[in-house]
């Protein structure tokens, strides 16, 4: 029997190069390497590599390692929600007021309205057998209201902008329309793999249940336990972080809700502001990143394929990207105006709400591995995700222009700028 191992060692490097390469290049054209990563992904799989030189494809991913990548790529992704929960300071939902209130609430409704009645029109064509009109028309609304918040805050960082006014409020509503979005998926996930609304509703409930045991008990004894941790080792913080992701993800699978969510609803109750978490969430990060989401973006590419597709279901993902824009833009924009913005501050806060990223992939795996969405679909949202993120930079550059609320500060740490810090000598 061979040993399993040696394509594995084959495939690590291989995948995590091509990521690498794919974010550093798409990074000189001003985009978040996310964006290079995804296409790296699907570059891979039978979309290019598969087409060109199947023989080659076969070769540096052989079916027989698949369910070991699969597994090492949604373990990296499980901890990449765990970062997630963890930096959505659920405390500062509580205090959204007023227009970023207005600002999330639309951005969510307004596409989860088009996404469904968009999805009345696709349940003939692309729904899976077996799978009911509302759980289909349900995912397909929440895949269309995504916010990406991870790759939001890379963009506004990349420019500067996190501690500007607009980057301030567009991460406010961001965070916000990740909470609700999320509570909106478990819904969806448990209805599809539930069948019947009593036992979803027994899967909703159990999750809200879980999710109040984390907050209200665990946390207060995971902040004693991690506290007392962290006077002996790291090493014990990390493993306790990591050891407590995994359980949660384990927990929520046997509700009947995607491993997903367990890990966010961890990183969410985790406790904050105690210095040995916050260095073992970046030594998390240290590893998922660069090694094991990768492996992730390579088992989302095996399932994207373009050629596939006939050419006129290219139509649906026109009037997929047409919805999505106009519901995500179009709401957060327009509730922006009507709550007293100007139009380029409603326009920027448009066009950064309409970022997805990698959360919207995450959202797509899961309704792909659940089985509520078909793998045309998947193709044809996962093209939508690209544009969308892909537009956001480069848009923003437009419309901001040189408004001093969505400009970067100017640096106070230039001696020629600051004759007070000027080093003497």
């Amino acid at each position: 029997m061979p040993d399993p191992l040696l394509p594995l060692l084959l495939v690590v490097p291989v995948v995590i190069l091509a990521c690498q390469a794919g974010g550093r290049a798409v990074r000189l054209l001003g985009q978040p390497p996310v964006i290079g990563e995804i296409l790296a992904g699907i570059l891979l799989g039978p979309s290019l590599l598969g087409w060109l030189a199947p023989g080659v494809q076969h070769h540096l991913l052989p079916e027989s390692v698949l369910p070991v990548t699969s597994a090492l790529g949604n373990l990296g992704l499980l901890a990449f929600l765990f970062l997630i929960g963890l930096e959505l300071d659920l405390r500062s939902l509580g205090t959204t007021r007023g227009a970023v209130a207005a600002v999330s609430l639309t951005g969510v409704l307004l596409p989860m309205a088009l996404g469904a009645a968009l999805a009345t029109a696709l349940y003939p064509h692309f729904a899976p057998d077996g799978v009911g009109r509302l759980p289909f028309t349900l995912f397909v609304a929440v895949a269309l209201s995504i916010t990406a918040f991870p790759v939001l805050a890379r963009i506004l960082a990349d420019r500067g902008l996190e501690s500007t006014p607009l980057g301030t409020f567009a991460l406010a509503c961001a965070a916000t329309d990740d909470a609700l979005a999320w509570c909106l998926l478990t819904a969806a996930v448990a209805l599809s793999t539930s069948g019947t609304a009593l036992s979803a509703l027994t899967a909703l409930a159990l999750t809200a249940a879980f999710a109040a045991g984390l907050t209200v008990v665990l946390r207060p004894l995971l902040r004693a336990l991690l506290a007392r941790a962290s006077r002996t080792s790291d090493d014990l913080v990390l493993v306790l972080l990591f050891v407590g992701l995994c359980l949660s993800a384990y927990t929520t699978d046997q509700i009947g809700v995607h491993p997903a969510f367990g890990a966010f609803l961890f990183g969410a109750a985790a406790p904050r502001r105690i210095p040995a978490v916050e260095r073992s969430a970046a030594r998390i990060r240290a590893v998922v990143l660069p090694l094991l989401l990768p492996l992730f973006f390579v088992d989302t590419g095996l399932h994207t394929d373009f050629s596939a597709l006939p050419a006129g279901q290219w139509g649906w993902g026109a009037a997929i990207l047409a919805v999505a824009v106009i519901g995500k833009w179009g709401g957060a924009a327009g509730a922006a105006r009507l709550t007293g913005s100007d139009w380029r501050w409603s326009a920027a806060v448009g066009t950064l709400m309409n970022c997805r990223g990698l959360t919207e992939l995450v959202v797509l795996g899961i309704g792909l591995q659940t089985g509520v969405i078909s793998e045309p679909l998947f193709t044809l949202l996962v093209v939508m995700t690209v544009i969308t993120t892909a537009a956001t930079a480069p848009i923003l550059r437009r419309v901001a222009g040189d408004d001093p609320r969505m400009t970067p500060p100017a640096p106070h740490d230039d001696p020629e700028r600051d004759p007070a810090r000027k080093v003497t000598g």
